[in-house]
């Protein structure tokens, strides 16, 4: 089966008879839908967050929320830098031929985004939950909820990247 596999070359040839040219303007537009999805959700997240300290309660907040709060401030900052990253390195370096390396940076880019996304997503958790329930449930929860996100964003993929037969590629 090896030998199969490497007669067909990578994974990204298999299937498909593509330049790198062609093949770069593809994943170009799968990465550009992905972010589109991503970023509606960093963006309705951040905008949210922002408002948080405007509230009347927040003032009542301990120290401790305090400091969580403003670490899922900065964390969703980041998250949002790094998914609309792709989209200025693109602007960036369009005409110069190098997409096929802008992709390939693009796409890390992203994934350290999805990765931003995991941390925010657990800090504005643990705030909220701090303040709905009360009690040391509230990191348990979180950490249930941080398993959920891995499995399903990172998990679940390496896994079928793996382990789907190399027919259905």
């Amino acid at each position: 089966m090896a030998e199969h596999d490497q007669a067909r070359g990578s994974p990204d040839d298999w299937g498909r008879h593509e330049t790198p040219e062609q093949r770069a303007d593809r994943r170009w537009a799968d990465l550009l839908q992905e972010l589109r999805v991503a970023q509606t959700g960093v963006q309705i997240l951040f905008g949210f967050l922002l408002t948080v300290v405007f509230q009347q309660r927040f003032t009542e907040l301990s120290d401790t929320d305090r400091h969580i709060y403003v670490a899922t401030v900065i964390l969703g900052a980041a998250t949002t830098g790094a998914l609309i990253g792709p989209v200025a390195m693109h602007r960036l370096l369009t005409g110069r031929r190098f997409k096929p390396e802008t992709v390939v940076l693009a796409s890390r880019l992203t994934l350290l985004g999805l990765i931003l996304l995991l941390f925010t997503m657990a800090a504005s958790l643990l705030l909220v939950l701090r303040l709905a329930i009360r009690d040391a449930g509230a990191a348990w929860l979180v950490g249930g909820m941080v398993a959920w996100f891995a499995l399903c964003w990172f998990v679940l993929p390496i896994w079928a990247r793996y382990h789907v037969p190399s027919g259905d590629r």
